[in-house]
């Protein structure tokens, strides 16, 4: 089966990285640690675009992406991320090929 993965791309209010980045970096390494089901969550900052956070999510399948949005850490987060967020949009893959798999 080919795994599932998330793309949110997130653009913040004016200030808001340093706290939103603190958000998200725990929800990230609670997600690798908590969730055997949760392969990568890489948090990416645009270089040339200081209001630009990128997520790069991949689940073993859409159930794990769905029991991931059910956690406490997600729901923490979510919460206390959307006064931060000025604009989110969520894109969903599959997984094809994995360039650097043996």
């Amino acid at each position: 089966m080919n795994q599932f993965v998330i793309l949110v791309d997130f653009r913040l209010k004016p200030g808001a990285k340093a706290a939103f980045l603190r958000l998200i970096n725990e929800n990230a390494r609670a997600s690798c640690r908590e969730e055997p089901e949760c392969h990568r969550f890489d948090v990416l900052a645009a270089e040339k675009e200081a209001d630009r956070i990128v997520l790069y999510e991949i689940y073993k399948d859409r159930a794990a992406f769905d029991a991931h949005i059910r956690t406490a850490h997600f729901a923490q987060f979510n919460e206390a991320s959307a006064a931060l967020v000025a604009e989110k949009k969520v894109t969903e893959f599959v997984l094809v090929c994995e360039g650097s798999a043996a």
